[in-house]
């Protein structure tokens, strides 16, 4: 037993080790925005697309992935994944054009489809429902934690050896893990369920099977809205700390991380104990948390905003503890989607989620922040009088197109108040077909 219990919190560990190296590799680009932009004499719109880039081929590849996550070796799956996405980081550092960086980007995101939904997965069968928020917060630590060492360690490395180094330095931690990935444990689905019948397969369209459940319908439109504002906050920031206060490219990127990874880490560990708490008490429990949080969140930020320029400290604090109350959403989501969906469809699920996620959310954040931001920036310049387009500018117009992430974030908040609503019928749903013997009448999803 204690063997056991030291191989799944290994295995937990790798989970964590990958992710975290998942989002370490995206932040690198964001954190290098400014000198990429002013060495190709770049829009912000081109920026924008760069980043959505590897967002393209992540949410489409996840689909196959996904599907591969709930029928082949999981473990092999992710080194296979993370080598791959290791090797295409350090290519980006060979680019020399909007051009080729597009495609470098583009095969970051083929690798980096697998992560998302054979994790989950894993996790799903590794931990019973009761302790899942909270395994699944110390496994999506690796989103703030990597996007914090990737800002620190990039700016730094940007500032003394050029942007991109910054993108060679990346690739060998990621290969030491996908080795680490091959000892990882591969239980069978639905192992960690209490039901008796949990582990029998699953019969019928597997993507029918889970889009026709409400509450993930739900959960994918607050997916799309929250990637929208993540991307984009994630592409510019950086870059606003440095255009509209003033910040050089060491300390903009500081600041990002211990905004972003800093905030990200308080609030993924208070997501994880409230959602494993309030899921005793209701069953749309987490869900509320995770809607109150974003209003709360959609506040902060629309103050941190309305800062004055220079005003760099306050900003900090008063976003940080924005980003904080963001970070709830994952937790309270990421249980919700294994308390719904069955064990066998779980990685299907989340691709399902990430192709949302991505396509129709982090594909168009970036890209339309940006294309606010050079409009916003013509504004500005035509309006002091000049003839193109002046840094001065550039930093009103990112600063004004950054109040979209305030209206997005309020939308997630409603959409997870709708997810609430039907939760509660769905979570018996599932409940009562686990429960059901292989010859029951609901066993072969005559439901579906």
């Amino acid at each position: 037993m204690l063997q056991h219990k030291s191989k799944v919190r290994f295995t937990l560990t790798v989970l964590f080790a990958i992710n975290l190296l998942n989002f370490y590799d995206r932040s690198i680009f964001g954190s290098v925005v400014e000198p990429i932009r002013k060495q190709w004499s770049l829009s912000d719109a081109q920026i924008g697309w760069l980043a959505t880039a590897f967002t393209l081929l992540y949410a489409i590849i996840g689909v196959p992935m996904g599907r591969l996550s709930d029928t082949g070796r999981r473990s092999r799956l992710l080194a296979l994944g993370v080598a791959a996405w290791s090797l295409m980081t350090a290519l980006s550092g060979w680019t020399w054009n909007f051009a080729s960086m597009f495609a470098a980007r583009l095969g970051v995101g083929v690798g980096e489809a697998v992560c998302a939904p054979a994790g989950n997965s894993l996790i799903g069968d590794l931990y019973p429902a009761r302790q899942r928020g909270r395994a699944l917060s110390f496994f999506m630590l690796g989103l703030p934690i990597g996007y914090c060492l990737g800002a620190y360690i990039t700016g730094q490395v940007a500032a003394a050896y050029g942007w991109r180094m910054a993108f060679f330095v990346a690739c060998l931690p990621g290969l030491l893990v996908a080795v680490l990935a091959t000892k990882a444990l591969d239980p069978p689905r639905g192992a960690a369920e209490a039901s008796p019948h949990a582990q029998r397969e699953h019969t019928g369209s597997p993507y029918w099977s889970v889009l026709r459940i409400p509450t993930i319908c739900w959960i994918i439109a607050t997916g799309a809205l929250y990637n929208f504002n993540s991307y984009a906050y994630g592409t510019f920031l950086p870059a606003f700390l440095s255009r509209y206060h003033g910040q050089s490219l060491r300390q903009s990127n500081t600041e990002f991380a211990i905004l972003w990874g800093g905030a990200g880490v308080v609030g993924l560990l208070l997501g994880g104990w409230v959602a494993d708490r309030v899921s005793h008490q209701s069953k749309s429990g987490r869900l509320l948390v995770g809607g109150v949080s974003l209003l709360f969140s959609s506040a902060g930020l629309f103050f941190a905003l309305g800062l004055p320029q220079g005003a760099v400290t306050s900003f900090v604090i008063v976003a940080g503890a924005a980003v904080t109350l963001a970070f709830l959403y994952y937790p309270c989501v990421y249980a919700t989607i294994q308390d719904v969906v069955r064990p066998q469809l779980r990685g299907t699920a989340m691709a399902l989620y990430f192709l949302a996620m991505y396509l129709l959310g982090g594909s168009f954040g970036p890209v339309v922040v940006g294309r606010l931001s050079d409009h916003y920036a013509r504004i500005a310049a035509s309006q002091a009088g000049a003839d193109a387009l002046t840094e001065a500018a550039r930093a009103v117009g990112l600063h004004s197109a950054m109040y979209a992430i305030v209206v997005c974030s309020v939308l997630v908040a409603l959409a997870l108040f709708g997810a609430a609503r039907t939760v509660g019928r769905d979570m018996g749903e599932l409940q009562a077909w686990m429960n059901l013997p292989a010859s029951g009448p609901l066993s072969a999803d005559a439901q579906d």
